[in-house]
């Protein structure tokens, strides 16, 4: 850090001392006076937009009772305005002191980030603004810390210019509730991704298919190409794994006889983070009985445009500098065909030495670890994949890299897979889910000698698994969505850290 910053930083920490400390006084003098900085409750009958959207100028007075935190103060002597703003957006409160008595007094220890309640009747100001002229004001939570407000100034063609944001992006994603304060468009985000999960439940429960609960914390973990997080379990004396997906337990549960099951879950990867990777993410897995992967593919190019249509109101949603439409049918093509496409090299039953020569004519990197199915993904990750704006159905997968799904009916070392890539991005996973114990354990085997070289993302022999396959699981279609993926294609976000609450940062 530069000798300038520091000093900056220095200048900025004194100032915010000086305003806490005002503040502080200003609590005094108002416990002296005899308010009640924190009160139990407040007896709100109205919000802010459905006010405004309620007023009409020639109904009679109404009376209501608003709540919400001070975003700005304009004090005129005996009279002032300011803004407080709900859940639903911000409404403006005219208040006299002539109405308003010793109360008036309580309002100048006040400050923009206050919450306070506000009793009055509903008009409309000479500016023309819907307002509430306050009978009396409420102080519910003294804030002893300035808000990054935003500074707006608006000329004479109705061009509004704001100042001083709060748009510092670890400062918001380490404070959220201060971005969430003041950032109205970004509590809409998360409302938004609210109602996505919503439709994607009300979508799979109206096809008949349950809601389960798998576990979180597993012996063995498993359904991913992933490492997961240890933990240890004191009284069971046991190593356990949190979930890096829930497939395996979700496929017991078709074994053991429902027809569709599904989970929208946490799950837990112990790897790298960047823009699309946090390490704890929103998974939605759905198992269906006697279906395959291309049932699957109608189906999500069925759920995911219904959810376009939800959020956006149209199936063309803007995401950066493209316009994806979601529109079905999308396009389906072969992974070695969407390689040779775009590199013209041909992969098919290419051994793993004739792979590796072949990323580096490519100038691909590979992991020496990796395997066959390693490098292709490799390849494709890196000459394929950012290049597929428009939502894609890349199909038909090597069997190295898909040890869950089942082999390909007509394509020899194949597997019936399928990821929808959108804006160049994976948004979900499929597969015909392979259903023969026996098939399931030699991939298993395989993955062990991976694990044993050194691939850390290798999966791991689960033997109650395979038990339960040798029970009969019947034909299935597996999908997997990433939830915060699909939140950030629809919301129009360029980070998972902005559809994330609170999402994993290096310590302050």
């Amino acid at each position: 850090m530069t000798e300038e910053k520091k000093s900056q930083l220095s200048e900025e920490y004194e100032d915010l001392n000086v305003l806490m400390l005002r503040r502080r006084e200003e609590l005094k003098q108002l416990v002296e006076l005899g308010v009640n900085p924190y009160p139990y409750e407040f007896d709100r009958d109205a919000l802010s937009a459905e006010i405004i959207e309620r007023f009409r100028d020639d109904d009679p007075k109404r009376t209501v009772s608003v709540a919400g935190r001070i975003m700005s103060i304009r004090r005129m002597g005996k009279a002032s305005f300011c803004h407080i703003q709900d859940s639903q957006g911000r409404i403006q409160v005219y208040l006299k002191k002539d109405d308003l008595g010793s109360v008036y007094d309580a309002f100048k220890l006040m400050d923009i980030g206050d919450i306070v309640g506000i009793k009055g009747f509903v008009f409309r100001t000479k500016m023309g603004e819907v307002s509430v002229h306050a009978s009396t004001i409420v102080l519910l939570s003294k804030s002893l810390r300035p808000l990054p407000v935003a500074k707006e100034k608006i000329d004479e063609n109705g061009n509004k210019t704001v100042y001083d944001p709060f748009s510092d992006k670890e400062l918001r994603y380490r404070q959220r509730y201060l971005d969430l304060a003041v950032n109205q468009n970004v509590r809409q985000v998360f409302i938004n991704r609210a109602k996505l999960i919503s439709i994607i439940r009300r979508f799979l429960d109206e096809r008949g298919y349950l809601e389960v609960e798998t576990p979180v914390l597993q012996p063995i973990y498993g359904g991913a190409s992933a490492r997961p997080f240890v933990t240890h379990h004191n009284a069971l004396d046991m190593k356990l794994y949190m979930r890096i997906a829930d497939e395996l337990y979700l496929k017991r549960l078709i074994v053991g006889g429902y027809d569709g099951v599904y989970e929208i879950s946490k799950d837990f990867r112990n790897e790298g983070m960047d823009r699309t990777h946090n390490p704890e993410f929103t998974m939605m897995e759905l198992y269906v009985a006697y279906k395959d992967y291309r049932w699957m593919m109608n189906l999500v190019e069925e759920l995911i445009s219904t959810a376009a249509m939800a959020i956006n109101g149209s199936l063309q949603v803007k995401v950066g500098n493209n316009e994806i439409d979601f529109t079905p049918p999308w396009k389906r093509i072969t992974m070695f065909d969407s390689i040779e496409e775009k590199t013209g090299k041909n992969l098919r039953g290419r051994s793993e030495e004739e792979l590796r020569k072949i990323a580096d004519e490519l100038h691909v990197e590979t992991d020496p670890k990796a395997g066959a199915g390693g490098i292709i993904d490799e390849i494709f990750g890196e000459k394929v994949e950012p290049y597929l704006m428009q939502p894609t159905f890349i199909t038909d997968y090597p069997v190295e890299m898909s040890p869950l799904a089942k082999k390909h009916r007509t394509e020899p070392g194949l597997v019936e897979r399928f990821e929808a890539i959108v804006n160049g991005k994976e948004l979900c996973n499929a597969f015909s889910e392979l259903n023969d114990p026996i098939d399931q354990r030699a991939r298993f085997e395989e993955q062990m000698k991976l694990l044993k070289r050194g691939d850390e993302e290798a999966q791991i022999l689960d033997e109650d698994f395979l038990r339960a396959l040798e029970y009969g699981m019947p034909p299935t279609a597996g999908l997997g969505i990433g939830i915060d993926r699909l939140v950030m294609l629809m919301t129009n976000q360029d980070s998972i850290r902005d559809v994330i609450f609170f999402p994993q940062m290096k310590s302050e």
